[in-house]
């Protein structure tokens, strides 16, 4: 990248380069440098993942912009991948949220149409805002990055799929494109025609979220690129292989009194430090303390 290259415009620029993008959830900054080494082009910040891994909090509207911005600047401080931020229905302060949000280093937003005590979108009895409050919270959103960082992205998430139906759901989507998201993220869609539909009658990319042990099928990369889906998400799928190992290491241990069991499933030493580039800076310091030890 160079140095005059915004966050919003490298997540534009993947897009160009992959379709569907892969965009896989990252809980923290040494999640994001590994998705870079495994080259993929962009990553995600979900909520839920900032409310259980960083808070052990359920995802219902608990966390706060603080906890979130703690997290995004970790993960751009790791990372020049662009960062896409899932910040629920926009916390108290759209303008704040945005704001934030871009100086610390994210690429863009991801802000949904549910009630502020939001829940998964995977769960049943979501309610909404009428399209007229979410319209303005895409409006307020706009409206700050325009002043700060126009590549700033906006992405508008409907859950009304699931409690309105797909008519009533295209509606606010057309609506959301007409205050101005520059993405959409139908949630909790259970059929390949659900976005072809949606699809053929926006001009603006769509994202699949492909999320597991929800409703929407785990459909793989040619099938989302067969109706156009421009980006395919994987929100927590390294959190929940992480969370089942973790619960397995700590189980062992405690049942078996020694570790030695999982020792052939763990990341060695030497792994980690090569992700880390840890040998290069180590070397850099023993270099550093050699030229002091001669003044």
């Amino acid at each position: 990248m160079t140095e005059h290259t915004s966050a919003g415009q490298r997540l534009r620029d993947a897009l160009e380069v992959e379709q569907p993008l892969q965009m896989v959830g990252t809980i923290n900054a040494y999640c994001a440098m590994l998705a870079e080494q495994a080259r993929f082009r962009a990553i995600y910040l979900s909520g839920a993942g900032v409310a259980n891994a960083s808070h052990g909090l359920p995802d219902l509207g608990i966390i706060t912009l603080d906890n979130v911005i703690d997290d995004v600047q970790r993960i751009t401080a790791a990372t020049d991948l662009p960062l896409l931020v899932d910040v629920d229905t926009g916390f108290d302060d759209i303008t704040e949220t945005v704001e934030r949000l871009i100086a610390a280093g994210a690429a863009g937003l991801q802000i949904e149409d549910q009630i502020s005590s939001k829940r998964c979108g995977h769960r049943p009895n979501k309610q909404l805002v009428s399209t007229g409050v979410m319209m303005s919270r895409i409006d307020e959103a706009v409206t700050a990055r325009n002043h700060c960082d126009p590549t700033f992205v906006i992405m508008a998430r409907t859950d009304a799929v699931a409690s309105e139906g797909e008519v009533a759901a295209l509606q606010r989507m057309q609506h959301y494109i007409e205050a101005g998201a520059d993405m959409l993220f139908p949630e909790a869609l259970s059929e390949l025609s659900q976005y072809q539909q949606i699809i053929k009658a926006v001009n603006i990319p769509v994202l699949a979220n492909i999320t597991e042990f929800g409703q929407t099928p785990l459909f793989d990369i040619n099938a989302l690129q067969s109706v156009g889906v421009a980006i395919a998400l994987y929100p927590l799928s390294i959190f929940r292989m992480m969370s089942a190992a973790a619960w397995d290491g700590y189980s062992t241990i405690r049942r078996e009194g020694t570790q030695q069991p999982l020792v052939d499933r763990m990341q060695t030493r030497d792994e980690l430090y090569q992700h880390l580039d840890y040998y290069h800076d180590e070397a850099a310091l023993d270099k550093g303390n050699k030229d002091d030890s001669k003044q």
